[in-house]
């Protein structure tokens, strides 16, 4: 067995939807909103006090089709771009008792027993920034290439900002969120056909301004590197499919690589924002609904993420929708 495929793309957002302006007028903004709508940022979405990345990432799983858990999971992939959402340890009752014991309860570990998934080993992904979701599938991957028997891996990610936090980044309004997938042995949905990862460690404290720097020049080697590896050119990509970023960056961007810029497909930006590692599957998820993707078209996922850290996959559909 050497393919392996990703399909059932799920996702949840946090419940207080508000527009740029009311954010602004707010102060939850690091920008102007007239500079974030410019940006074709209109809408994002926060959690309630209370709601957790934790319960994201369970309302997420919980939109799968039941049938996908009954049929069995052998890991989780549990991917956080925030390290601390990586953990719902109680740092009180720590503080309290000195007991680190109260440091190490973990999200993935909840998801498998609140999913009844006995059968499923679970591993966390915390230092890939926005990123790691992709990092998720090329991990899934590789267990499935790896492990006798195994044939399914439900993948995972959960980001929700800290009380107190401006809901920008890197000049993108963000959204607290969550999103699921399957990867697994059984073609349905997308091939996963190549995977790529870049990091510059160097630049672990860049600032905005250094991260924007660095976007493009990072993300066009990214791709050129991913489609040598493929044996494929620009040319044989149907569709890109990238996270929520300033809607120019993905107007200079096809250019550099060699895409039309109209086979980008990000449609989620301005109701979403930038869904922090979510926005790929969400993407991927509205392309396939649109039937837009047809049997064997090549779809290039891309994102950078803080780190620093770039990766995109290229997946072949391999079924017609809706």
């Amino acid at each position: 067995m050497t393919d392996v495929y990703v399909d059932h793309l799920v996702h949840a957002m946090g419940e207080l939807k508000a527009h740029v302006t009311e954010s602004g007028d707010a102060e939850l903004l690091r920008s102007s909103s007239a500079d974030l709508a410019s940006a074709g940022f209109e809408w994002h979405h926060r959690c309630a006090p209370g709601t957790t990345a934790y319960d994201l990432a369970a309302a997420a799983v919980r939109a799968l089709p039941e049938a996908v858990l009954r049929a069995g999971i052998d890991a989780i992939v549990y991917a956080t771009c925030l390290p601390g959402n990586g953990n719902v340890g109680d740092e009180e009752r720590w503080r309290a008792s000195g007991d680190v014991t109260y440091l190490m309860d973990f999200p993935a570990s909840r998801l498998q027993a609140d999913f009844g998934l006995g059968d499923a080993v679970v591993l966390g992904l915390t230092q890939q920034g926005c990123t790691t979701m992709l990092g998720a599938l090329r991990v899934a991957r590789a267990l499935l290439l790896t492990e006798p028997g195994w044939r399914r891996v439900l993948c995972v990610t959960a980001d929700r900002f800290p009380a107190g936090s401006r809901y920008e980044h890197s000049y993108n309004l963000i959204s607290d969120s969550a999103a699921a997938c399957l990867v697994g042995t059984a073609p349905s949905g997308f091939r996963l056909v190549a995977s790529h990862h870049i990091t510059n460690g160097g630049l672990h404290q860049a600032g905005d301004d250094e991260t924007l720097g660095s976007y493009f020049s990072y993300v066009t080697l990214l791709i050129g590197e991913l489609l040598d590896r493929a044996g494929l050119t620009a040319g044989d990509i149907a569709w890109v499919v990238p996270q929520n970023t300033h809607r120019a960056a993905w107007q200079i961007l096809p250019r550099l690589v060699g895409i039309a810029a109209d086979r980008v497909w990000q449609p989620s930006l301005p109701d979403n924002g930038h869904a922090i590692s979510a926005d790929n599957i969400v993407n991927l998820a509205s392309l396939a609904a649109s039937g837009r993707a047809g049997r064997g078209d090549l779809v290039l996922l891309v994102v950078a993420g803080y780190g620093l850290n770039w990766q995109a996959v290229v997946l072949e559909a391999v079924e017609e929708r809706p």
